[in-house]
């Protein structure tokens, strides 16, 4: 990093912030390393209006108690695999209604709608970067 021109023109401080989220990237797992890329992939190819949604599904997801957001997360994970015909009709479901709120129900909704990297037992609300 040290060596590219536009890092060298960044402040210092952001400069440490930086090769630390690189030494802290290098230290994980190899399998976490790319479930990390893979996200960042996918985020990529993001139309500017699924970013937006994704971070206003994110902003949502966060207020929620912990018990909520994990709940909604393994929703997330349930519905992950089926097609989208079947997916909504799982979200529409007397089972969804009763285990999850209307607002929650409208998160699931939005998340499934997104190009979502897969993911291994990490948080599968979308992240924005």
């Amino acid at each position: 990093m040290e060596s590219d021109p536009q890092f060298r023109r960044l402040p210092p401080e952001r400069q440490q912030a930086l090769q630390q989220r690189l030494q802290h990237f290098n230290s994980l797992p190899a399998q976490r390393q790319q479930l990390i890329l893979n996200r960042m992939e996918t985020w990529e190819h993001l139309t500017p209006q699924q970013k937006e949604q994704a971070r206003q599904l994110h902003s949502q997801f966060s207020q929620l108690p912990a018990d909520r957001r994990q709940a909604v997360q393994n929703g997330v994970k349930a519905l992950r695999g089926m097609p989208p015909e079947v997916r909504q009709r799982q979200i529409d479901s007397d089972r969804y209604k009763s285990m999850f709120s209307p607002e929650e129900r409208d998160l699931l909704r939005g998340t499934s709608r997104l190009p979502l990297a897969p993911t291994e037992g990490e948080e599968n609300v979308p992240q924005p970067h």
